[in-house]
């Protein structure tokens, strides 16, 4: 082969490739969303009597969803008269740990554009890959009272400030230590922020929900964080994946290995709900691995399987949506 017949091939292998790993970088500069943002937890702790009453009968009406889960899940308020409603708005506000809780967010949060930029990215790469799918028409930021990261809703998408006031805020470390186990504290990272928020949204619009076997919801995961991925294809794969640098080293070094567990255990096609649980579910490691392992690595392997699909296939991540779990399972290789 000539030198000019090498370098050709070289160019066309360059360009396969960046073609390959450019899948998701789309641009977003025409795509406009219309969603707006309301600072629902600041609303509450710093309205008079009369200004709550009018927020009270606006947001039912206008974000009902996601108010009712504030007010009625959150806050545990029910529904009672507007002089009932006010005055447990006062109490809430008066009790010192709210106090503290409200503080901590409004000096760690008190200029959230970065945050609501980052958000808007997501969604506008999303309506690139699906421009008949629905945005949300509000994204409220709330005191969950520590309830919810992120909590979507049909037009809604809620997001609990306090659960990203980070490891060392003092409101954080004097959480009880049960039900708020240390590994949950140390979750509560605003490097995740965004990535919850749209991941929620993916959850309750994108991706149907499965039933059945293990390998089912292993490649359900990989298609939710796939197309997370998807809304913010510059971000780092631990940050999509919500692990630290070291979990994520961990997860690829070990992912062939547990591979070879599941299929040695034969429980990929078994449908036990004690086995997806532990290998779905957060916690502090995946159980039945080694305590060194990360949380969720089911669902770090579904996204692996689903990457592994979506490189070697020129489809849609719409067609990634309708295709079934056992087309893509086929199709994965381990390294």
């Amino acid at each position: 082969m000539t030198l000019k017949n090498i370098l050709i091939v070289g160019l066309i292998l360059a360009l396969i490739l960046s073609c390959s790993s450019d899948k998701l970088n789309v641009s977003v500069d025409n795509v406009k969303i219309d969603t707006k943002f309301i600072r629902l937890d600041s609303i509450i702790a710093n309205s008079d009597s009369s200004q709550i009453i009018d927020f009270h009968h606006k947001f039912e009406k206008e974000i009902q969803d996601i108010y009712n889960y504030q007010i009625g899940y959150c806050l545990r308020i029910g529904k009672i008269s507007d002089t009932a409603f006010v005055n447990s708005i006062n109490q809430f506000n008066s009790d010192k740990g709210i106090i503290g809780i409200h503080k901590s967010i409004e000096e760690r949060f008190s200029d959230l554009s970065q945050h609501k930029l980052e958000i808007i990215k997501g969604l506008q790469h999303l309506k690139v890959h699906f421009p008949e799918n629905k945005t949300p028409n509000t994204i409220v930021f709330m005191n969950s009272l520590f309830n919810s990261n992120a909590f979507s809703t049909e037009n809604e998408i809620g997001i609990g400030l306090e659960r990203y006031l980070g490891y060392e805020n003092e409101m954080v470390k004097q959480l009880p230590s049960e039900p708020f186990y240390d590994w949950i504290k140390k979750a509560m990272d605003v490097t995740y922020l965004e990535r919850d928020a749209i991941c929620s949204w993916i959850i309750t619009h994108y991706v149907p929900e499965v039933e059945g076997t293990l390998a089912e919801h292993i490649i359900y995961w990989g298609k939710v964080l796939y197309l997370t991925e998807a809304a913010f294809p510059d971000k780092e794969k631990n940050i999509i994946l919500r692990y630290s640098p070291q979990q994520y080293q961990w997860a690829q070094e070990n992912e062939n290995s547990f591979w070879n567990y599941l299929v040695e255990e034969k429980i990929l096609f078994k449908n036990n709900g004690l086995e997806k649980a532990n290998l779905l579910n957060e916690g502090p490691f995946t159980i039945g691995l080694p305590e060194e392992s990360p949380d969720r690595l089911g669902q770090y392997l579904g996204w692996k399987i689903v990457h592994d699909y979506m490189s070697k296939k020129d489809i849609s991540l719409e067609e990634l949506i309708k295709t079934p779990y056992n087309n893509i399972l086929q199709e994965y290789e381990i390294e």
